[in-house]
């Protein structure tokens, strides 16, 4: 169907999703830094997919910079390390997938002879070694959303209306996605499932991106604005809420997209199931709560405008959290590749981190 990031040799290729649903076009990344701008820009989206496509921009750094002599490309490489890092503080993932790549590196290095040799004669198979290790977390990347998918649908009643908030599908992912991942292997077990679709203000990633997703694949689909959610529960139109997550602190607290923690709250007056799908690579147990979480500030303009149309007053003044913290007493469950975390989470989670 489309593939959100792909290795490409002499560059990335990334669907730009800065321009679904209206264009489909892919961009052409043929520097490390440009892939960096892409993720910071959000042309590519959601934890996972921002993993995956920062290791294959240090594969592309690592194989452009392979003439260097050992030291030289050690410290190109630490510099591409701390500008990946950089480009979105909040979705774990990235970290996971940087630190995945440098630990790929160390021991492509020292298991190359003396650490200490100056010369580029081991540097072209380190940088080689990366690039298997780029594609390598794509394709553990869709083969965890399978299983996100597969634990996630004996959730799921044989006749459901799910609501979900942003886009947790094959668009955040390297294809197949967790919320999504869920609901289409729902749809794969034979069972009944219609979408609300949160429209996820303000960069409206549910109106353009899962609304696009889903409608491709044959699912039900029902857009609606963030401010409906709650009245639609309160009607009983709402059988489960399942939302993705960017990182998950070691006592359950998730950060997700702005607007979830309401949905949390709203689920829990309403006695509605409300579960997170994630991989195990968003559990960030070094952190213990959502209050230690770093939660990114963005550009105004996001919420001043709409493709590029002013719809609020010059000069006012705005706030724009990329995220919200939903404390882990208003989650049902939370779905990995691993299986299904139950509270208490403190524990359920650091078992499927170690299994």
């Amino acid at each position: 169907m489309f593939e959100t990031v792909a290795w490409k040799g002499d560059w990335v290729e990334l669907l730009d999703q800065r321009l679904l649903p209206g264009r489909e076009e892919y961009l052409r990344l043929r520097t490390p830094e440009d892939v960096a701008e892409a993720i910071r820009s959000m042309a590519v989206r959601g934890a996972p997919a921002i993993g995956v496509t920062a290791a294959m921009g240090l594969a592309l750094g690592a194989r452009q910079a392979s003439e260097l002599t050992r030291d030289g490309f050690r410290r190109r490489f630490e510099d591409l390390c701390r500008l990946f890092s950089a480009a979105r503080p909040t979705a774990v993932n990235l970290f996971w997938a940087v630190e995945r790549m440098r630990g790929r590196l160390e021991r492509a290095l020292a298991s190359s002879g003396d650490p200490d040799a100056d010369g580029p004669s081991t540097v072209p198979d380190a940088a080689e070694g990366l690039v298997e290790e780029a594609i390598r977390i794509k394709e553990e990347d869709i083969e965890a959303c399978r299983r996100i998918g597969r634990h996630g649908a004996g959730l799921v009643p044989a006749t459901a209306t799910i609501l979900t908030h942003c886009n947790a599908g094959a668009l955040a992912t390297a294809g197949y996605g967790t919320a999504l991942g869920v609901v289409r292997a729902a749809v794969e077990a034979g069972k009944t499932v219609r979408v609300l679709a949160d429209e996820t203000r303000p960069f409206l990633q549910g109106a353009r991106l899962t609304a696009w997703e889903l409608m491709k694949d044959g699912i039900p689909t029902t857009l609606i604005t963030d401010s409906m959610a709650g009245s639609m529960m309160r009607s009983g139109a709402v059988t489960l809420v399942i939302v993705g997550a960017d990182r998950i602190a070691a006592n359950g607290d998730v950060a997700n997209k702005v607007g979830t923690y309401p949905l949390s709250v709203l689920a829990r007056e309403n006695r509605i199931p409300f579960y997170v799908a994630a991989p195990v690579s968003t559990l960030d147990l070094s952190t213990p709560d959502g209050d230690h979480i770093p939660i990114e500030q963005r550009d105004p303009s996001e919420v001043t405008h709409i493709a590029g149309v002013p719809v609020a007053p010059e000069g006012v003044s705005v706030l724009n959290p990329a995220f919200d913290v939903t404390p882990h007493r208003y989650i049902t469950a939370i779905i990995t590749e691993r299986g299904v975390a139950r509270p208490p989470y403190a524990e359920s989670l650091r078992n499927l981190a170690t299994a």
